[in-house]
């Protein structure tokens, strides 16, 4: 059965998610679906109606969020019974306060602010892509545990079977490291914190990238550390600018985040990532690698601690982007020395990391299903970026960087906002229930540059662009 016939003109209000998510709601008002009818499987409405099986992912996703679906793990989708639907846009935002927008709010407030319905701005994939049914089967796993097993702090170090996993995984990527080189964290965060506060003090000279990850610009202010930006290319770090300030100033770390880079989504060439490996050598610095989004990435990058070694490499990685946000397991990978340092301060810290989402973490990773699970959710990012750098291009945004892969674009509106800047674009939204980053965030000096970090999983839906236009954001 054809539901409607979509309409692919950029110039139409409504994109083909909210295309589809109209169509089926008119059709089970009409009682032209009627409740616990199942819906065609995503793949088969996808075929029929020549869309991709992402667009209708996310429209069967948000007819179950309005209650005109249900979804059974196993069983598919089926039109929900009347008495549990809402009308579209049933959850208005009228009598909701905006918070007030800052650095804080991002870094605290926003993880647990549930009231903003469009996360433009945040910084994960969405519930309905995880691997539910995987998460599940490991919990269970877990669940069977005796809990004399868990009754103390366990290992300084974490769960080993977990980071034997991490070990064997860095060995495809051609790097040779022992178990007493892996240190889990909670989250990727954390192990920079580690890292941070155990190598640097206070006056230290460390480089981070410019746009850069907006947590660990934080960190490096709270140590009291004196951070110089370099430039971001679509290439990776600007080399003039790191010679220049490495041979000008004592220059303790670079920082650095390999690839699809949070904020830009861009990844290091190969030339660029050797040649910050032959400064480092030149000039003696450490490379802090946080390369948390690596699980997002189809096909190979760089990977500057295989490159290079961990006697100049500190490795930074996680779990966040690619099982669960709320599953805050990190680690560090170091030479043997200088990862009894980080241990130490581990330790000092907070004791001992979670044992159970630790090995909840390593029941994901070691079923076969993972990787399939990983595919899949390449697979519905490429076709979001596709759908969001379309949506861009029609309204006149300048897009940063094309990567195809990982959870962000980095964008600067059109009009009178590429020249006000996009805090004060920010505030407006919000007032509209949408949440924005703005470039101010991801800068060193919290410059207001216009550019915006988008998340391409949560920026397709129709109020965003709806108000991007009404707010003059657009050409």
């Amino acid at each position: 059965m054809r539901f409607f016939e979509p309409i692919r003109d950029r110039k139409y209000g409504l994109s083909l998610v909210e295309q589809v998510v109209e169509a089926l709601a008119e059709a089970i008002r009409q009682q032209l679906l009627r409740p616990g009818m199942p819906m065609p499987s995503v793949r088969k409405f996808a075929k029929t109606h020549d869309l991709s099986t992402f667009t209708v992912s996310a429209a069967y996703s948000r007819l179950v969020a309005q209650n005109w679906l249900i979804a059974r793990p196993g069983s598919g989708y089926r039109v929900a019974a009347a008495g549990r639907r809402e009308p579209v846009g049933a959850s208005p935002v009228s009598a909701w306060a905006p918070p007030k927008i800052g650095a804080s709010w991002l870094l605290a407030d926003i993880f647990a602010d549930h009231s903003i319905p469009i996360k433009s701005g945040c910084g994960w994939l969405p519930g309905e892509w995880l691997n539910e049914a995987g998460l599940s089967q490991a919990l269970r796993q877990v669940s069977r545990t005796s809990p004399k097993q868990l009754a103390g702090y366990g290992h300084p170090y974490g769960y080993f079977p977990l980071r034997e996993h991490i070990q064997q995984s860095l060995e495809h990527h051609g790097l040779q490291v022992g178990s007493d080189q892996v240190l889990l964290t909670q989250g990727a965060t954390q192990g920079l914190d580690i890292v941070i506060r155990t190598l640097f003090r206070p006056g230290d000279v460390v480089l981070a990238e410019f746009p850069g990850y907006a947590n660990l610009l934080e960190t490096m202010r709270l140590a009291g550390l004196r951070v110089l930006s370099v430039p971001r290319s679509q290439d990776g770090l600007c080399i003039r600018t790191l010679e220049e300030l490495v041979a000008k100033h004592k220059v303790k770390a670079v920082f650095v985040n390999t690839v699809l880079q949070n904020p830009t989504g861009a990844s290091l060439s190969m030339n660029n990532a050797f040649r910050i490996l032959q400064l480092a050598e030149q000039y003696g610095y450490t490379v802090v690698e946080d390369d948390v989004s690596r699980d997002l990435l189809p096909g190979i990058g760089p990977m500057l601690v295989a490159m290079g070694g961990t006697a100049r490499v500190i490795y930074v990685s996680g779990f966040s982007k690619s099982i669960m946000p709320s599953m805050r397991v990190g680690y560090i990978v170091a030479n043997a020395e200088l990862l009894k340092e980080f241990a130490k301060t581990k330790m000092t810290l907070g004791l001992t990391t979670p044992e159970m989402m630790e090995r909840t973490v390593y029941e994901v990773l070691r079923q076969g299903r993972h990787q399939a699970h990983l595919r899949r959710v390449q697979e519905r990012l490429r076709e979001a970026h596709e759908e969001l750098a379309a949506l861009m291009d029609s309204h006149g945004f300048e897009v940063y960087s094309r990567p195809q892969a990982g959870l962000f674009l980095w964008a600067r509106p059109a009009g009178q906002w590429r020249e006000q800047g996009s805090a004060k674009l920010a505030e407006l939204a919000l007032k509209d229930g949408i949440w924005l980053a703005p470039g101010s965030y991801f800068d060193p000096g919290q410059a207001d540059t216009g550019w915006i970090r988008f998340n391409v999983a949560y920026s397709l839906h129709r109020a965003l662009w709806a108000f991007m236009r009404k707010a003059g954001a657009t050409a």
